[in-house]
């Protein structure tokens, strides 16, 4: 059933919205990169003169000149992502006039149509990080009252925008083919397999696939690319905006540049390992084969396919989907136990759900009361087994995610791949 939200949801819905819009224009001021170097350049002048003609005879000055006009470039990029915010369906002048009827999920990508929706978030976002970094994912601080004047943003807002620009590499970089090889490719030859009486593009075309979590839509967009109908799902603002970006105003490969990891000059081995430019995409979105279906919806995953109907206790997803791939997702749950039952829910018979990804709790330690169930490797699979699954082609796979390949530091996840059928 379309959910109904008090006014109070939408509003907040709304004034977060617009927070995360302002984040996005306000990048260059509170990213840590204009300031940093401020504050850097500010330091070099309580050093003795000698240390300081040592820094200049490294360029070190030069490098500070280097990474600012980098932010900036990132600046107008980021700018662009946001450029007509009301397209998602949100007045950001006026979030008392929001329209109830908005409540429920949206269509941000319709390839199959030709052509592409607009969106609304109504799903009250709980601000928390949904992002797979080396620590565990830190909730907003930002308590739930309401903002007065201009909104100036956090550095958990700032956090989430520098994991949107590595996301980017992730999912639409030459540079990040690799980690893609390394993650998406074991999901789509199990998938492939799976359905391997299905052998050409042609014969996948009503094979439906669902991609929850689906970052900026690269997995789901290369699974639509082999035949299959796929539909992403994802809850993140900040993915969202992203990925209409280069979804739908995007009209060549390499068309954007973004510099992605001049954040922080630690671990850095060079110059270059900071300041080389990455172009995005690499591939054009929207070159998908005639006939092609891929769709990607903003909401939250147990509303949207876990919603119940309005006459009874079926859920309207049930048994709709062919194939489910997770891939860093599961961990993203509160619990565990319903991620696991609306999988197996919303699968047909025979069904298969294709999961990759470590167990990075995201709610664990969470400082706003949210529950979070925490389950070990075996628990989660003995769990699955016991909501009616039938796993196998388990292995582990080591990987990294949206890491910095020419950092002195990297973090490696090693990660749990199977594939489950509903029995």
């Amino acid at each position: 059933m379309s959910q109904t939200f008090s006014d109070a949801d939408i509003e907040e819905e709304q004034k977060h919205f617009s927070n995360v819009i302002t984040t996005f224009q306000q990048y260059a001021q509170y990213s840590a990169g204009l300031a940093a170097n401020n504050r850097r350049r500010k330091d070099i002048y309580t050093l003795p003169q000698g240390d300081k003609e040592l820094l200049d005879s490294l360029g070190y000055r030069q490098k500070l000149q280097e990474v600012d006009r980098a932010i900036l470039v990132n600046a107008e990029f980021l700018k662009l992502i946001v450029a007509k915010p009301e397209i998602f369906g949100h007045d950001l002048d006026s979030p008392e006039d929001a329209d109830e009827n908005k409540a429920g999920s949206g269509v941000l990508y319709d390839h199959l149509h030709g052509d592409m929706h607009s969106h609304s978030h109504s799903h009250p976002h709980h601000h928390h990080s949904h992002s797979h970094n080396h620590a565990n994912a830190t909730p907003d601080p930002r308590p739930g009252s309401k903002h007065q004047g201009k909104y100036k943003p956090t550095d958990f807002d700032m956090d989430k925008l520098r994991s949107t620009l590595k996301q980017f590499v992730r999912d639409w970089s030459e540079e990040g083919k690799e980690e893609r090889e390394t993650c998406y490719t074991p999901m789509k030859d199990a998938l492939v397999a799976h359905f391997s009486d299905k052998p050409s593009p042609e014969s996948r075309q009503n094979i439906r696939v669902l991609v929850p979590g689906a970052g900026l839509g690269r997995l789901a967009y290369d699974v639509a690319n082999l035949g299959f109908a796929c539909q992403g799902n994802e809850f993140s603002h900040y993915m969202l905006l992203a990925s209409y970006l280069i979804l739908n105003r995007t009209d060549a490969i390499g068309q954007y540049t973004i510099y992605p990891y001049i954040h922080s000059f630690s671990n850095i081995p060079n110059r270059e390992a900071i300041l080389r430019p990455v172009k995005v995409p690499d591939v054009l979105p929207s070159a998908l084969p005639a006939g092609s279906n891929f769709s990607l919806v903003a909401g939250d995953f147990e509303e949207i396919y876990g919603a119940e109907c309005e006459e009874g206790d079926l859920e309207p997803q049930a048994g709709q989907w062919d194939a489910v791939l997770t891939c860093f997702f599961i961990d993203t749950a509160k619990n565990i136990i319903n991620y696991l039952r609306i999988i197996h829910r919303i699968l047909a018979p025979g069904g298969v759900w294709i999961n990759m990804g470590p167990l990075l709790w995201h709610f664990e330690n969470n400082a706003t009361n949210d529950p979070s169930v925490e389950l070990d490797l075996e628990e989660v699979k003995t769990l699955a087994q016991k909501i009616g699954f039938v796993i196998s082609n388990e292995r582990t796979i080591g990987t990294t995610y949206t890491s910095n390949s020419q950092s002195m530091l990297g973090y490696v996840y090693r990660t749990a791949f199977w594939t489950a059928t509903k029995a």
